[in-house]
């Protein structure tokens, strides 16, 4: 079944609001065999009416959403009432509780609150148990004179629309979706770009009938996803594994510092680090991860050349001689370091972000990063990030963070 999302509100167009529903919607409705085709999203004004009357004929369904309250921007309710050629009529029942839920609060009547009790003739009313204004559902063809889609109606607020749509709008699209074997997976990938990656797996993958595959790349990472019925979605995965075997980091909705505190902490290991020009950033993700005090011990932010000596006891004389960007100076913050805090690893990053800084033998963008541990020789590794500074510092986080991984699972 065709399906499409219609998303309103002028605060979303303006950039005052961030759209969460359409992931949210994408993501419950695929289990069930659905996917949204296009989405798309309007002001507060007469386009909801133009974008409805352009979809309409093109989608057996059609989510809305937004412009249920009951102010005079409201006007989704009344848009597909009259679109639809259906009479709004008012729900007793929504309208006592409406009255109820004030009283409870405290707040006073106002008479525009009622148009939140009005629903279109012949729809099922899908309460909102955490707002005020209900959401409805019309099935297609409500009025035979008009051909329409499945059509659901939702509040914008994700607070209110989601636990709705979990416990009414799903048992609905249960009963309508056909029933589909169509598997969605995906694999998280460090260390590769995404030309590289589909270089690797891309035209093998493809050949498989049935097989629909899709990249999407952020800064040290993409994400590959395969889409299809089960056997070829099991073809697909011999593919990939073989391909890209250990810069895949995980199959599941996680991060890559999720995996490596989750690598730790079932090895009842530790981490400490030293940041020069990442600034903390492996500090901040590490310990936005649920669970990082058990295996994270310190971080060190030595930006200042004197703060490498003090802080970190970074030899002097190895500054001078091999500038502070290099590698054996990346090997010495790491070494000092995981000393210092007494882990089982550390990582150490230091590099040149830019825009300014770099020389002909030490250009902007280049950073090392250092990884000691208790039970092998220190490393330091070379990459090169021709970015703006932010993105430099992402990079250069994904890359410490996937060595750190990698060495983990490195067998001994």
């Amino acid at each position: 079944m065709r399906a499409g999302l219609i998303n309103t509100g002028t605060e979303l167009l303006l950039g005052d609001v961030q759209d969460a529903h359409l992931a949210f919607i994408a993501r419950e409705i695929f289990p069930l065999g659905l996917r949204i085709e296009e989405r798309r999203t309007v002001p507060d004004t007469d386009a909801i009416g133009r974008t409805l009357a352009e979809l309409l004929p093109g989608y057996e369904m059609l989510f809305v959403t937004g412009g249920l309250g009951p102010t005079s921007d409201d006007i989704t309710r009344e848009t597909v009432a009259d679109l639809l050629g259906l009479e709004l009529r008012q729900h007793p029942e929504l309208l006592e509780s409406l009255r109820q839920r004030l009283r409870l609060r405290g707040i006073k009547w106002a008479a525009g609150i009622a148009r939140q009790a009005d629903v279109p003739s012949g729809a099922q009313v899908l309460p909102n148990e955490n707002g005020s204004a209900p959401g409805f559902y019309l099935k297609a063809n409500i009025n035979p004179r008009i051909s329409s889609p499945h059509l659901f109606v939702l509040p914008g607020p994700p607070r209110e629309l989601q636990p709705m749509f979990r416990k009414y709008v799903i048992p609905i699209l249960r009963f309508l979706a056909p029933s589909s074997a169509i598997e969605q997976r995906i694999y998280k990938i460090a260390g590769m770009g995404e030309s590289s990656v589909e270089e690797a797996i891309g035209e093998k993958v493809l050949a498989i009938p049935g097989i629909e595959l899709g990249y999407c790349a952020r800064p040290g990472e993409v994400d590959l996803r395969t889409i299809g019925k089960p056997e070829p979605i099991q073809q697909a995965e011999a593919i990939i594994r073989s391909a890209l075997g250990f810069s895949i980091f995980s199959t599941a909705d996680e991060t890559l510092e999720e995996v490596v505190v989750r690598l730790l902490t079932k090895r009842n290991q530790t981490l400490a680090t030293a940041e020069s020009c990442t600034g903390g950033l492996i500090a901040h993700r590490v310990t936005n991860v649920p669970g990082a005090s058990q295996i994270f011990v310190a971080g060190y932010v030595c930006y200042a050349n004197r703060a490498k000596i003090g802080m970190l006891n970074v030899d002097r004389n190895l500054i001078e001689k091999h500038g502070a960007v290099s590698e054996p100076v990346a090997r010495s913050l790491a070494e000092h370091v995981r000393v210092c805090a007494g882990s089982d690893y550390a990582l150490a990053t230091t590099g040149i972000a830019g825009p300014t800084g770099g020389s002909a033998e030490k250009p902007v963008g280049t950073v090392y990063v250092g990884l000691a541990s208790a039970e092998s020789e220190t490393i330091a590794k070379k990459f090169f990030f021709s970015t703006d500074r932010e993105t430099f510092k992402q990079l250069a986080a994904q890359s410490a963070l996937d060595l750190l991984r990698r060495k983990i699972l490195a067998p001994t």
